[in-house]
């Protein structure tokens, strides 16, 4: 076992021109920058093994860039295991992309792939990407180019944290904050059913459920799945028991400022919890955010709404008018939950820093698992057969009246088309390929443990985890990097997917909820395995 070592690092990763931001249908392009957009990289090792946690302030990690990264980490410093290297993404809707652009792949991914690899990758991403909408003349900046900056700065991040180890200790715990909220309504009716109701094919399959349903509608019943508001911590200490930073884990996507008018690029409320903590605890304390399961949970409050306004009003009056208020109310929702975690981070360390060990056994597994695949029907297939049909031949416009929303009507229509082109080579290869492999990480940290997936993952597969490790506390973190050129989608529960709507579709579901209980079971084998370890 031996005794801990641990190192910190961090760097700022905001891009420096206008780019696109990922996460919606359309290309959106940076306006401003609100604040920075940061990686922040975590080694922790004893003489058994190490584990490299790296979070990032994006929507997704997918085109290569883990690849990348661990290419680059590897040249840096052949002594690092990259493939104990774990990435995980916040879920920022308000993030530049990093997505392939038809530029020239980075010879550590050639490296990595034969050529036949690479092809048969990009030959599968290119028809379903945004490359080849016209851009009318809007300027930003190239993703391929970004994706380039991205790894060199995660790179440097890990191998720096990795040449900072020193024996250091950790402590860790839990509390509560309420950041995240179920967005999936239930109704008592069928929702696409009613005559009122106008269906966007790629949104809004409904059936009782509705991602961001009105609930103010007399047949709303409850919200799917609740929501958690669990804020698990692991703090590290340096060898005279000072504070250094924090893994900060909390399940729920960063996505307050999604719906924002203007096109602004921010880390969301991790800046604020990072601010926020900081202000308490000082400003070189080091903060590595993790989203746990958060595939039907958001920061997005779907009901006291008025009551919420009055809330902003008597509590930030003295810096905002009252007219003001409503123009302000995610960032203020942002400040609000901030302050929420960082009493959270108080409240823990102030009885988990009695209990500060040195030593601690690491143990880090990573295991490539095949899910079983969403499979999609005859009738899906013809349906999206038949809506691409209709509009694979509608022309690319420019009398929107502006660039900007020129790029953006257009690329809503590839995003369309991108969507049903999907499911159809999905239908065409899932007798091939029933099911899907994604890497997974487990690590055990003396009592306490970490899991990850690729997915927006339902809390319900959480729950199921954690309620049977046998651990004292077990880190679920979701949209981990894989390998390639994929990532993220959400996965689904039995009960979500029979409620239908966004989220519980054909569209966004790779991977089936009985592939989901498999995630469940071959995350749980692993941790029983590393529970009997000395």
């Amino acid at each position: 076992m031996g005794k801990l070592r641990i190192g910190w690092a961090q760097r700022d990763v905001t891009p420096d021109c206008p780019v696109y931001i990922p996460g919606t249908f359309e290309m959106r392009i940076s306006e401003k920058i609100i604040d920075p957009i940061t990686t922040t990289a975590l080694v922790v090792e004893d003489d058994n093994d190490i584990a490299i946690f790296l979070s990032m302030d994006l929507v997704v990690i997918r085109c290569f860039l883990l690849d990348e990264i661990r290419g680059k980490v590897r040249r840096k410093n052949p002594a690092i295991p990259v493939m104990k290297i774990l990435a995980s993404a916040m879920h920022q809707h308000t993030a530049p992309s990093h997505y392939y652009d038809g530029g020239e792949i980075d010879e550590t991914i050639k490296e990595q792939y034969t050529p036949e690899e690479l092809q048969k990758m990009l030959d599968d991403y290119i028809p379903t990407s945004l490359m080849g909408v016209p851009r009318d003349g809007m300027e930003f900046g190239s993703s391929d180019k970004y994706r380039d900056f991205l790894s060199d700065k995660a790179a440097e991040a890990i191998c720096e944290a990795y040449e900072k180890r020193a024996e250091a200790g950790i402590s860790y715990g839990y509390s509560y904050a309420v950041v995240s909220h179920s967005r999936r309504t239930v109704y008592f009716d069928d929702f696409g059913k009613r005559p009122t109701t106008v269906l966007n094919p790629l949104t809004s399959l409904h059936g009782h459920a509705v991602m961001y349903g009105n609930t103010n509608d007399d047949q709303f019943s409850h919200f799917e799945a609740g929501a958690d508001h669990f804020v698990n911590l692991m703090f590290t200490f340096d060898a005279n028991d000072k504070l250094t930073g924090a893994i900060i884990n909390i399940p729920c996507p960063s996505q307050n400022s999604e719906g924002e008018s203007r096109i602004r690029l921010t880390a969301d409320y991790w800046h604020d919890i990072r601010k926020a903590v900081r202000a308490k605890f000082g400003e070189d304390i080091m903060i590595l955010g993790q989203c746990a399961a958060g595939g039907d949970l958001s920061p997005h409050l779907l009901m006291y709404k008025q009551a919420r306004l009055r809330r902003f009003a008597l509590k930030y009056g003295d810096e905002f008018t009252e007219e003001d208020i409503p123009k302000n109310v995610e960032a203020l929702e942002r400040r609000d939950i901030a302050e929420r975690v960082a009493f959270a981070f108080e409240e823990t360390l102030a009885w988990a820093k009695n209990d500060i060990r040195k030593e601690a056994p690491i143990t880090h597994v990573v295991k490539t698992v095949e899910l079983s695949r969403r499979i999609i029907t005859d009738e899906e297939y013809e349906f999206c057969k038949a809506q691409l049909d209709a509009i694979k031949d509608i022309p690319y416009s420019f009398d929107h009246g502006s660039p900007r929303l020129n790029l953006e009507r257009n690329s809503n229509l590839k995003g369309q088309r991108n969507r049903y082109l999907g499911v159809i080579k999905r239908y065409e290869t899932q007798k091939e390929n029933p099911k899907l492999p994604m890497e997974m990480h487990v690590i055990r940290i003396g009592d306490i443990a970490f899991a990850s997936n690729r997915f927006e993952l339902y809390m319900d597969y959480m729950h199921r985890i954690q309620a049977r490790s046998p651990f004292e506390q077990t880190f679920i973190v979701q949209l981990a990097g894989q390998p390639g050129m994929g990532g993220g989608s959400y996965l689904a529960t039995k009960r979500g997917v029979e409620g239908k709507g966004y989220s519980a579709s054909m569209f966004c579901n790779l991977v089936s909820a009985e592939g989901g209980q498999e995630l469940v079971e071959e995350t749980l084998e692993i941790l029983n395995k590393l529970a009997v370890e000395d």
